[in-house]
């Protein structure tokens, strides 16, 4: 089956943002029934197909994939402080006593490492480096926990479980089922719905 023009409005608007309500509101179709036409929209097999075709030829065309975004994540959320700074202890002369003897103290100062000495995958990591004006250094990574939390979803390792309840309360329609006649025959009936006052 060809895709209409309409269609083809929603698969280019959907691919904007990934939502298939406002895909299909600013195809054209009403608001007051996006929330059932874009979800419906995305189990025709001619649309599917079609979403797909071209998500292959931007990830084709911006050579960015699911991998490397993994891998620039796990660049973030695998880093850690002492890839980039050490922290030394040493004993510290502060002053002498009125018979001459040093006085001193246990002091610890943290170090810097030489960005050329840091591999560069672990420089992707850092989110800014500043020099103040008394020429002290300080720098801060990208948030690792949100980094961390992008991973175990993208792995499937968390898991929400959101109860859904369709119109009133009661059962959600499914239309799995459905034949493609069935299908366009519902999106016609939501169209003719919305049309009404």
């Amino acid at each position: 089956m060809a895709l209409t023009n309409q269609r083809k409005m929603f698969i280019k608007e959907y691919l904007v943002d990934l939502n298939a309500t406002k895909a299909a509101i600013r195809a054209g179709y009403s608001a007051k029934t996006a929330n059932e036409i874009g979800p419906n929209m995305l189990t025709i097999p001619e649309v599917k197909e079609a979403i797909q075709k071209e998500m292959k030829k931007r990830e084709h065309r911006t050579e960015i994939t699911a991998d490397k975004v993994l891998a620039e994540y796990a660049k973030v959320g695998m880093s850690d402080v002492t890839d980039y700074l050490t922290v030394e202890t040493e004993r510290v002369l502060v002053d002498y006593t009125a018979e001459g003897e040093p006085i001193s103290e246990v002091k610890q100062f943290v170090l810097l490492k030489d960005t050329d000495s840091i591999p560069k995958d672990k420089l992707a990591a850092i989110s800014e480096i500043k020099q103040a004006k008394d020429g002290s250094i300080s720098f801060k990574l990208h948030d690792k926990v949100r980094a961390l939390d992008s991973i175990g979803k993208h792995l499937g390792m968390f898991i929400d479980k959101h109860e859904i309840t369709g119109a009133g309360g009661g059962p959600i329609e499914t239309i799995k089922a459905l034949t493609d006649e069935e299908l366009d025959a519902k999106i016609k009936a939501l169209l003719t719905k919305q049309d009404q006052p």
